[in-house]
């Protein structure tokens, strides 16, 4: 065994006992261990001798004090017979480690010292005090466990006395932060219902505005075509001769005319974007054919033989799947800019693929004025114009970049632009390239509570996808599916009625659309994303060939 022996002590009956708890809780005493541990260690050993005299067999009960620990071997006759059993456990509780081995006739046990303490007498010294030790009477040894009992029950009432104190302290304090929490609760709805009223205000106001666009534009084309007849009645052929100056007032006229049909329709069309009623109608474009009737009919109205209008689209595919007609107006609203704001040198246009994002780029670059730098994205901002000397040189209304970018938007793309001031600018367009081949699926369906969002993906999904069907929350996506499944559907997570989770659980147990592949498009946290979801792609920075790839992933494996 380690460490040094102290004293041992042979237990043979009920007085031995007594004695052996005295002697106990005075070697503990000597190796420094607390009052509450004297106590146990002189319990624990009573306890196991008690049971091994119940047993029929008595003990020798050895002492010894190693490093950090003291330890109590007990030795008694392997063949008693003795199985340990509510004193030994009683024991085992009270000290730090007890080992059994009725086999070889053993018991260990093992209290730890107090932690960086040292005994204050050697080893030596501690057997010279326990040897000039009295001995104790069972009266004697009784006394001193009454006091030490009546001394426990004094801490546990001083405790339960603390205890009480503590529980109305938490009590208080629950009480207060209860009433605090439900005093923000109170003004967490308060506010809630404050935004919602703002919200409501505020897509009324949107839906009056784009009414009154709308009318406006519509109220607006029918005397401005009908100015531009006249005009054209005036100064074409069959015409009274007029002087040179009544041709020019004239010529003005239609100038002016012409310029406020192309504002009405410019206006229109935001209002329509606005209200995702800018849907477009893609067809095969011929991009050198378009950049070319570009070039030919901006050249000659910038009236400057000092600037050079260019294109070259030789990089970029020969044809894509675009609207024609919204792709037309962003571009000639960029080339209309740039040769706008720019006294001499050259205006160019250029196409190229980016095989890496499978987007087509297109660059409108010029060496004019230029825009500082804290205005080129607020020139993006409707009725926007850029103060000083920009303003100047000429007018505007500051809807064109709005408005092509509405436009680059509904296409499914981006539009950006950068500028060094006195050294040029440089727009760049990105539309999802698409060829007139096949559909990459057949149906559809969107299911997402965000009006806005569905018409993105549908704006995204042209050319991709044959048919598309929407649904703002679950249960309108299993009424939609109940009638035909789709080949594909994508669905958000936090939807009111039936989240997106709840409903990929309902398909699963429908065998006809458990079959239907899924993919998650939320801005959800991940822990949130059900186990099992093949595809999970973020609304934020959605961009149309991220979409399409996941489409393009995830049948890839629901075929595989």
């Amino acid at each position: 065994m380690n460490g040094d022996e102290l004293i041992r002590i042979l237990v043979k009956d009920d007085q031995d006992v007594f004695a052996m708890r005295k002697l106990g809780r005075e070697v503990a005493e000597s190796v420094g261990l607390e009052a509450q541990d004297q106590i146990r260690v002189a319990t624990a050993l009573s306890e196991i001798g008690r049971e091994l005299l119940e047993a029929g067999t008595g003990a020798s009960f050895a002492f010894r004090l190693g490093q950090d620990a003291l330890t109590v071997t007990i030795e008694f006759s392997a063949t008693a017979g003795f199985r340990p059993a509510d004193g030994v456990t009683l024991a085992g509780r009270l000290v730090d480690l007890i080992e059994l081995d009725p086999a070889e006739g053993r018991i260990s046990m093992v209290k730890r010292l107090p932690q960086g303490r040292k005994p204050k007498r050697s080893a030596e010294e501690i057997r010279a005090g326990l040897a000039t030790g009295t001995p104790t009477t069972a009266l004697e040894e009784l006394r001193r466990q009454n006091r030490e009992l009546a001394e426990t029950l004094q801490e546990v009432l001083q405790l339960n006395t603390e205890l009480q104190e503590t529980n109305q302290g938490v009590l208080a304090l629950y009480n207060q932060l209860s009433e605090e929490l439900e005093e923000t609760n109170r003004g967490v709805v308060a506010l809630y219902a404050e935004l919602d009223e703002k919200s409501a205000q505020l897509r009324a106001a949107g839906e009056a505005k784009n009414r009154f666009w709308a009318t406006v534009s519509h109220e607006l084309r029918t005397p401005l075509n009908s100015i531009i007849g006249l005009v054209r009645l005036l100064v074409g052929p069959g015409g009274e001769p007029l002087a040179e100056e009544q041709l020019h007032q004239i010529g003005l006229i239609g100038s002016s005319a012409q310029t406020l049909l192309a504002l009405v329709s410019e206006l229109l069309d935001m209002a329509k974007a606005e209200a995702g009623r800018l849907v477009p109608q893609p067809s095969l474009v011929d991009l050198m054919a378009l950049a070319e009737r570009l070039r030919m009919t901006l050249h000659p109205t910038t009236g400057n033989d000092a600037v050079e209008l260019t294109v070259e689209v030789s990089r970029a595919p020969r044809e894509m799947l675009v609207d024609e007609v919204m792709l037309t107006r962003i571009l000639r609203n960029l080339l209309s800019n740039a040769l706008k704001f720019t006294e001499r040198g050259e205006v160019r246009l250029e196409a190229v693929l980016d095989a890496a994002t499978h987007n087509v780029v297109f660059t409108v670059t010029d060496n004019g004025i230029g825009v500082p730098e804290e205005h080129q994205e607020r020139i993006f901002e409707e009725f926007f114009q850029v103060p000083g000397p920009i303003q100047v040189r000429t007018k505007g209304t500051g809807l064109g970049l709005p408005y092509a970018r509405r436009l680059a938007e509904a296409l499914g793309g981006t539009l950006h632009l950068t500028s060094v001031p006195g050294s040029g600018t440089m727009a760049t367009l990105r539309l999802p390239y698409r060829h007139g081949g096949t559909p990459v699926v057949g149906r559809v369906l969107v299911v997402d509570d965000d009006e806005e969002f569905r018409a993105t993906v549908r704006r995204m999904l042209t050319g991709v996808a044959e048919h598309i069907d929407e649904a703002a929350d679950g249960l309108a996506a299993l009424e939609v599916m109940a009638g035909h499944p789709p080949d594909l559907a994508l669905v958000d997570l936090l939807m009111p009625r039936l989240d997106g989770s709840a409903l990929m659980a309902r398909m699963c147990d429908d065998e006809r659309l458990s079959r239907v592949p899924v993919i998650i498009v939320t801005v959800a946290t991940s822990y949130q994303v059900p186990e099992g979801t093949r595809m999970v792609v973020s609304k934020q920075g959605l961009r149309r060939d991220i979409l399409l790839g996941a489409i393009e992933g995830v049948l890839g494996r629901a075929g595989g």
